[in-house]
């Protein structure tokens, strides 16, 4: 099939696969697809001037993995570093490396922002409008089918509460998301809000030049401290060759992660018992840790926070952090004023008060002219949209890796094409014949950034493919194991429009 080309404003390119992202999800689907079919056209699309998604966006001291890395890395590179949780480049470097592997990088376009794809079901086509970086002409590209790897956090902004007095403050006030590269904090009062996993990454990350870290927390969170480094995984390395290791290191992570959130959800007071004892064996004995450390609600209810070899117990213990349980009445010009009454001295505050949540990257979609309305639609199989032809998408699990469900994306994308080509299809639609179905939130996490933004969601079902369960083996079975046709795909055989060259 030939490019289209229309007139000089505009030009258009047609690929037959477009993944928007080129985090960890979009080069995970572009490796596959290369992989498992090689004579798919594809083409990536980034709208920020780097590759990395998450891991090159945040700057601030500390970020790093809080899943480890040979189940967060991908099913078929190995992870070979010795740090099992490592840190933000480690994780770019092995992405870049994996597009340089599989010879990637002419595919990606960079500065490439997507803002709407319509579908055409005459044409059984995808036509997708671009805004390149420095450039008011927009680009258009034409697929046969749209794979969204956008994540689902909001990257142009973080969340941050209104604070009262705010303006009053002589210090800076900083989000995670917007960190300064010259930011010198040496020496200096820092607040870190939140209780969160970017708060107990910064405080420790910090703690050693800053003056003195506080972590200021209306409530808090479970804290769980695991080894940065894997002794079993590193001892097999020397043994055995890397890929046999990888399957290894990989099978033994998956089953203790699902073991442990298995056991917090079927024993969740034992659970909760275990968690908080195993914080008090790594603070002073005068720590309030009831305080400070036990949580109101059961544990995954919120993701656990996950503390490389302790590190922030370390940094407490110390006396180079303090926790302080308590509501912000306002900010001062020295600080911030409690509804306790107690004022805490700073220099720099940081919001570590979370992220905004939006599905898709917040591209419109439309289906021969009318709009989807996200909220409406049901996921199937946790990877397309009701009512959408040709899409597909990779959101990852919230109490496991995330790359292991987009691997497993990944897999079933590529064997649904083949299903496709097999039999002479040009669309393939899922359908909701249940209409009635009870529907549930896309994720069951309690946490602030998750309600505030899951209405935007799809909507899942409560029954057949219509689940998101965030269940590693049974998204095995259904999407590894499982036929490609269900009986809740409605296939297509006409052809598409051939494009003008």
């Amino acid at each position: 099939m030939a490019p289209r080309t229309t007139s000089s404003r505009t030009q258009t390119k047609h690929v037959d696969v477009l993944i928007v992202g080129a985090g960890i999800s979009g080069i995970g689907a572009a490796c596959h697809l290369k992989a498992r079919r090689p004579g798919t056209s594809f083409a990536v699309l980034e709208g920020r001037d780097s590759i990395g998604g998450t891991w090159s966006l945040f700057r601030y001291p500390g970020i790093r993995s809080d899943s480890d890395m040979p189940t967060f890395g991908f099913g078929f590179k190995p992870w070979t570093h010795r740090k099992s949780i490592a840190d933000g480049h480690t994780i770019v470097d092995y992405l870049r490396q994996t597009v340089t592997e599989n010879g990637l990088a002419e595919r990606i376009h960079c500065g490439h922002r997507v803002l709407s794809a319509e579908f055409s079901t005459s044409e059984a086509l995808w036509t997708v409008t671009v805004q390149r970086s420095g450039n008011r002409k927009k680009a258009r590209f034409t697929a046969r089918f749209l794979f969204l790897g956008t994540g689902y956090y909001d990257y142009d902004a973080g969340y941050t509460p209104e604070f009262t007095g705010v303006e009053d403050f002589d210090g800076q006030v900083i989000h995670p998301q917007h960190w300064p590269e010259d930011l010198d904090y040496a020496g200096k009062r820092v607040i870190v809000i939140g209780s969160g996993a970017t708060a107990v990454t910064l405080i420790p990350a910090m703690a050693g030049t800053a003056g003195h870290v506080t972590m200021l927390q209306r409530s808090p969170s479970y804290v769980f401290s695991m080894p940065a480094e894997d002794a079993i995984a590193n001892a097999l390395h020397k043994v055995v060759d890397p890929e046999r290791a990888h399957r290894i290191i990989r099978s033994k992570n998956i089953m203790l992660v699902r073991g442990l959130f298995k056991a917090c959800r079927r024993f969740p007071k034992l659970m909760r018992t275990l968690l908080i004892a195993g914080v008090r064996r790594q603070l002073p004995r005068h720590f309030d840790v009831d305080t400070h450390f036990t949580p109101r609600y059961n544990p995954w209810d919120q993701r656990l926070c996950v503390v490389p070899d302790g590190d922030l117990f370390k940094a407490i213990s110390a006396g180079q952090a303090s926790v302080v349980t308590d509501r912000i009445e306002t900010f001062t010009n020295r600080g911030v004023r409690l509804v306790s009454g107690q004022e805490l001295a700073a220099d720099i505050v940081v919001t570590a008060t979370g992220l905004n949540i939006r599905p898709f990257g917040k591209i419109q979609l439309s289906v021969d002219g009318q709009q989807v309305n996200v909220p409406d639609t049901a996921p199937y199989k946790a990877m397309m949209l009701s009512g959408v032809p040709n899409f597909a998408f990779a959101l990852g699990y919230t109490n496991l890796s995330w790359t292991l469900k987009v691997d497993l994306v990944c897999e079933h994308f590529c064997r649904l094409l083949d299903y496709m080509d097999a039999n002479g299809y040009a669309t393939v639609e899922p359908v909701l014949d249940d209409p009635g179905m009870e529907r549930v939130p896309y994720m069951d996490l309690t946490a602030g950034y998750v309600q505030r933004g899951i209405g935007t969601f799809p909507w899942a079902g409560t029954s057949g493919p219509w689940t998101v369960e965030h269940a590693y083996e049974k998204d095995v079975e259904r999407l590894r194991e499982s036929p490609v046709d269900d009986g809740a795909l409605k296939f297509t055989a006409h052809k598409p429009t051939v494009l003008a060259s």
